[in-house]
């Protein structure tokens, strides 16, 4: 764990300044983005994740939540209510202000758990495994918004994967990431092999979705899959053919058409 924050943090090193200067350059505040909100709102939202997280590791108390899609996005709603600045200066300057502070806190961190949303146990690094994939994807939503690049390195990726999402989805309950209405009749052993990383096999069973490390010879579908590609599908930034014709994703097995159905009963928070 002592070596994956120290990986965080550089990479949170690397990217802020980046996310920064992208916020600084909103040309308008107000355009839309992602899902219902303005370009400003997601800016905004990502001071919110930059504080809890970080409070979160200082052991300090954080926002109540539900993790599931729709607890999550009463939280945040409720954050940006509280919250009125939209300036892209004064949000750049937060988010910089932040970072420093995450750095520092998580520097200093010695803790085996922390308490994160809904009470749930998470190990510091995976706490900010989160805010690193918080920065990555909401980087990657500005910059579409606003007709800019943005780049995600494989090994960012790999860390907020690896050592964030399928930890989180370890250690909360195996229906918080599984929409319940699409999964009640869905089955499904799914052998995830990360490019550059390992392997977990995906268990899902009528609404629940339970992880077992390394893979396993008694499933549906193999996976293999580029980091950044994994992420952005999780996070529903892109749709299955993409990566699968730019050779970034690649299933086989009895069931492979697996695939396409776990994306769809998928709901991360």
């Amino acid at each position: 764990m002592t070596d994956t924050m120290a990986g965080v943090r550089t990479a949170v090193r690397e990217v802020v300044p980046r996310l920064a200067a992208l916020v600084r350059d909103i040309p308008d505040a107000n355009a839309a983005s992602v899902g219902t909100w303005t370009v400003g709102e997601v800016a905004a939202h990502l001071t919110h994740v930059l504080r809890v997280d970080t409070d979160a590791i200082a052991g300090r108390p954080v926002p109540r939540a539900v993790v599931t899609k729709a607890g999550i996005a009463e939280a945040t709603g409720k954050l940006l209510a509280e919250d009125g600045e939209r300036d892209p200066a004064r949000l750049a300057d937060r988010i910089v202000t932040l970072a420093d502070e995450f750095d520092d806190v998580a520097s200093r961190s010695r803790s085996a758990t922390v308490d994160w949303l809904q009470g749930t146990r998470l190990p510091p690094s995976a706490v900010a495994c989160h805010l690193l994939n918080e920065c990555l994807i909401h980087g990657h939503d500005i910059a579409k918004s606003t007709g800019r690049g943005w780049s995600i390195r494989r090994e960012h990726a790999l860390l907020t994967v690896e050592n964030g999402a399928l930890v989180l989805i370890s250690a909360l309950s195996p229906t918080a990431f599984v929409d319940q209405g699409k999964a009640a009749s869905f089955r499904a052993r799914v052998d995830l092999r990360l490019r550059g990383g390992g392997r977990t096999l995906m268990a899902f069973d009528q609404g629940s979705l339970t992880l077992h490390a390394g893979g396993a010879s008694d499933v549906d579908a193999h996976i293999s899959v580029d980091p950044v590609a994994l992420m952005l599908l999780f996070m529903s930034r892109q749709g299955i053919w993409k990566p699968l014709v730019e050779g970034k994703l690649a299933a086989w097995g009895r069931r492979p058409w697996k695939l396409q159905q776990m994306l769809t009963v998928l709901s991360p928070p």
